[in-house]
């Protein structure tokens, strides 16, 4: 594995050279070797896998040491067990998703054969958030190795000491020729992202994801944009609020937050409102009897985005709104922790109710009617997930079929990204393109068409010169 190392000192004019030179370099030893076969894509997971179980804990550390403290749980299950549970289903998979697919030729091409033979697209660009940069490198690499492609990573500026960790592991599991590493700030990406890849995948914000697709169209190359969006939740009148309680603040708790398919906002009834705060309270102190100087309590990445959660906060407050944090020690500024603060109906032009929030601040916004909410989701950007907390079988469906979304969890928060055979992208402002399981070794493989005729060919039959009794006859029988 080849490491492109942008130091801080190093003039951009030679950082941009040396990642010029290093895609160049995997772009001719693509063409030279156009296809992997199955059993060194096998090794290649295999190793990658074998490097990872080595690594776990220096990964643990150096996130919790890239955020000021992350939870090691958080990390074991968001960032870690992703990664392994994937690494195995892609293994079992991987040689029937191989496997040339026939198809149809339909009455007028019989007796050819068809066939659609999955093949490596060349050089993969990988851009890494800080939020999650283990899973969100690791299943992405894998994926475009597994359907024999080379790889280039960019990990986030924001996350040094981790991106120590993946350079070392993947060094040990990758040749020189299969995957590259590169650090650096934003010049660096924004190089990166005019490189003319195979295919770039983007993970990160809507705003930069555009950017990153203007850059990419100047070489054609085809995106995945795996965006964000303001995520709804919605708590029917039918169900419970210590239940509803409980699921959203699993997706809202992980990671302190700092999730693209985080709860972003949450529409309660009316009269369900004070209930549904104290449940909220209550699971929230369940969670955390320490309250933010737990352990179990992730802080916010950097001084950065601690200022802009205040800043929220702040906004908030000056309009008059009512804010209720949900522990007595609310805001830690030396170690960037954080409690969940609920903010009760901010209007619609607040910054929090335009921004996606993107850590432990929870709208509260009452309705009447929950029909009025679903009016109010669909003239919003349509989000990455929608959440809805209902035992009600057919509102259930009315919601599936009448909102937009990359995805919904019913009665469940954030676990749907962690089922490995569906895919996972958002829609419209909140992404586009799909990777895990089969759609990713799609995305990131070309579905080349092969047709193939024997020793007849009834071709000739359409062949000139044209009105012969045989041709009037076909097309008598294939133009209605």
């Amino acid at each position: 594995m080849t490491v492109v190392s942008m130091a801080a000192n190093t003039p951009l004019e030679q950082q941009i050279n040396a990642l010029e030179t290093q895609f160049s370099k995997l772009t001719e030893l693509g063409k030279q070797i156009p296809d992997i076969g199955y059993a060194e894509r096998i090794q290649d997971l295999t190793c990658l896998q074998r490097v990872l179980k080595i690594h776990t804990d220096a990964l643990v550390d150096a996130l919790s040491q890239d955020y000021g403290h992350r939870s090691r749980t958080d990390t074991l299950m968001a960032d870690i067990m992703p990664c392994f549970q994937m690494l195995r289903y892609t293994k079992r998979k991987l040689k029937r998703w191989m496997k040339p697919s026939r198809r149809s030729t339909g009455l007028l091409l019989a007796p050819a054969k068809v066939e659609i033979h999955y093949q490596p697209l060349g050089v993969v660009g990988i851009i890494v958030p800080w939020n999650f940069p283990i899973t969100l490198s690791l299943i992405p690499l894998m994926t475009a190795i597994a359907a024999g492609n080379r790889v280039m990573l960019k990990m986030s500026e924001f996350t040094p000491l981790t991106n120590q960790v993946v350079k070392t592991m993947l060094t040990e599991a990758f040749s020189e020729d299969k995957v590259s590493v590169i650090e650096g700030d934003v010049a660096v990406a924004t190089a990166f992202t005019k490189l003319p890849f195979d295919h770039l995948l983007f993970t990160g914000s809507t705003e930069v994801g555009k950017k990153v697709m203007e850059a990419a169209s100047a070489n054609l190359t085809p995106v995945t944009l795996e965006l964000g969006g303001k995520s709804p939740v919605i708590i029917a009148p039918d169900i419970a609020p210590e239940i509803a309680a409980e699921r959203l603040l699993f997706g809202k708790n992980l990671n302190a937050g700092q999730i693209c398919v985080a709860p972003d906002h949450l529409y309660v009834h009316e009269d369900k409102l004070d209930d549904v705060v104290e449940a909220l309270r209550a699971q929230w102190k369940a969670a955390y009897p320490e309250g933010i100087q737990s352990d179990d309590r992730t802080a916010i990445i950097n001084d950065r985005q601690f200022a802009r959660l205040e800043s929220l906060i702040d906004d908030a407050q000056k309009r008059g709104v009512t804010v209720i944090p949900l522990s007595e020690e609310a805001i830690l500024p030396a170690t960037r922790k954080m409690a969940l603060h609920l903010v009760i109906n901010p209007p619609a032009d607040s910054v929090i109710m335009q921004q996606e929030i993107f850590g432990p601040l929870l709208p509260i916004i009452t309705y009447h009617d929950v029909q009025d909410v679903l009016t109010i989701i669909r003239n919003m950007p349509r989000p990455l997930a929608l959440y809805l907390m209902s035992f009600d079988e057919d509102f259930k469906r009315h919601v599936i079929r009448h909102t937009h979304s990359g995805s919904i969890a019913v009665n469940d928060t954030i676990t749907q990204v962690a089922v490995d055979d569906a895919p996972f992208g958002g829609v419209g402002p909140s992404g586009l393109g799909h990777y895990h399981g089969i759609e990713g070794f799609r995305t990131f493989s070309h579905a080349k068409t092969v047709l193939s005729r024997g020793k007849f060919n009834p071709g000739k039959l359409m062949t000139p010169p044209y009105g012969k009794w045989w041709q009037k006859i076909m097309f008598t029988l294939f133009l209605r």
